[in-house]
């Protein structure tokens, strides 16, 4: 018992980390040498880095925080899947994806690497429902779209 709550532990430290990798900024730091913290509205998220870097970096930034998400729960159903001969891992399986999931969103908005200061989550949190549940994910990455779509393609959203 001791060692299956250390194998959940561990994952879900996995998906906090994963979820705390700071794209926006580092991206900012390796493009410009800023700190995207100090521009815009403060937050290292894909919709800031879009409003003060532009639209490759914003889509970039976008994609690798969607995938933080689907990461996290991937990695869950990946070790759960070597197990498979073990008793209840059906059952197991919803919760820890969906804690690791939360986990991933919550390294995001806290990063360890930042001081626990982040983004908002929203790419990272849609890449958790495209984990979860490809169908609600993508009808909600449907109307995020549509969203970000109007500050990518008709406005110039970056702060001068």
């Amino acid at each position: 018992m001791g060692v299956w709550l250390s194998l959940n532990a561990a994952l879900l430290i996995a998906a906090y980390l994963l979820g705390s990798i700071p794209t926006g900024y580092a991206l900012g730091k390796w493009m410009l040498g800023i700190d995207i913290r100090e521009v815009g509205s403060g937050s290292t998220g894909a919709t800031n880095v879009l409003r003060t870097l532009g639209k490759g970096p914003g889509l970039a930034v976008l994609l690798v925080d969607v995938l933080k998400g689907v990461s996290a729960i991937a990695l869950i159903r990946y070790i759960y899947s070597l197990g498979a001969h073990l008793e209840n891992t059906a059952t197991v399986i919803p919760w820890m994806a969906t804690l690791a999931g939360l986990f991933a969103v919550l390294g995001h908005s806290k990063s360890i690497w930042l001081g626990f200061t982040g983004g908002k989550s929203v790419a990272t949190s849609l890449g958790v429902l495209l984990g979860l549940y490809w169908p609600v994910g993508l009808g909600t990455f449907g109307i995020f779209g549509i969203v970000f779509a109007n500050c990518f393609f008709e406005f110039d959203c970056r702060i001068n």
